[in-house]
């Protein structure tokens, strides 16, 4: 296993960060070797087999293009919750996990049924995250793409929850139409958000794999999904229900403004980890 580990780690030397090489390694051979990562260390004389060195040049190579090992592996983790991805739907993102972990505060000891819309579901990672830490909590999930909530849907079921799925686009007049749909407690999203302008400066891994129709949100309206969301919020929260999104840091006090506008009260721009303006929460 030392002269397998020797090859991955040469031939990604250049294309990725010594740490990231070294998660890299014990993943591969977490899924390859079905060696978990605790206990690579006691087999690292082990012999691979020429059908698992087969798959792990593969691996390489597919990595050696900035294909996201999430999407070679078909899986994620989110939240200390697993997740099945594919190129269908971002790959969830830590600070994403830092929305839902706000939620998850605000709710656990206050409300711990609250009726919760996620816009912009991808993977399910808000909904199914919510479902699983607020268990009686009733969690729809919303996307434009079929595809998206396929995953969502195989996600919910592999955590054992229940999440209503919704198919609809948020720049179609209103996407929250259905008369049969409840008043929601919480509307939460991570809509598309990076601009075109600022599509240079994505990673190839990003830029070239993951899906375009979550990633970008047009430059001559940069808050036009938010600004939808916030027009059906105002319609579907209840009387004093919440809205939780995920920023562009560029555009938190412009996003905050329109709010505002819109009637919104107690909006409160919140720092990521990192110290960056992330996300805003915001009361109807």
């Amino acid at each position: 296993m030392n002269e397998t580990v020797s090859y991955i780690r040469k031939s990604l030397d250049a294309l990725y960060p010594p740490e990231e090489i070294h998660s890299l390694t014990q993943w591969i051979l977490e899924k390859v070797c079905n060696l978990p990562r605790s206990r690579q260390i006691l087999h690292k004389d082990k012999k691979l087999s020429r059908m698992e060195k087969q798959t792990v040049q593969t691996i390489v190579r597919r990595l050696q293009h900035s294909e996201p090992v999430q999407y070679i592996f078909g899986e994620t983790e989110f939240y200390g919750i697993p997740f099945k991805v594919s190129p269908a739907v971002l790959i969830p993102r830590p600070e994403t996990e830092e929305l839902a972990h706000r939620i998850i505060k605000d709710f656990k000891a206050v409300n711990n049924s609250p009726v919760i819309l996620d816009v912009g579901t991808g993977s399910g990672c808000i909904a199914v995250t919510l479902a699983v830490h607020l268990s009686e909590s009733a969690v729809y999930a919303l996307d434009i793409s079929e595809e998206a909530l396929q995953i969502a849907r195989q996600n919910a079921l592999r955590n054992a929850v229940t999440i209503q799925c919704i198919q609809a686009d948020v720049l179609a007049g209103n996407f929250l139409h259905d008369p049969s749909l409840p008043l929601f407690d919480v509307i939460a999203g991570n809509p598309p958000y990076v601009t075109m302008s600022e599509k240079a400066a994505l990673k190839p891994n990003v830029l070239e794999y993951e899906p375009h129709q979550a990633l970008f949100a047009p430059d001559a309206d940069p808050i036009l999904f938010y600004r939808r969301i916030a027009e059906s919020g105002r319609e579907k929260l209840t009387a004093n229900g919440l809205l939780y999104v995920e920023i562009n840091p560029l555009f938190g006090k412009t996003i905050a403004r329109m709010l505002h506008r819109k009637g919104y009260r107690n909006i409160e721009i919140i720092h990521d980890l990192s110290g960056k303006e992330r996300f805003i929460k915001a009361a109807k």
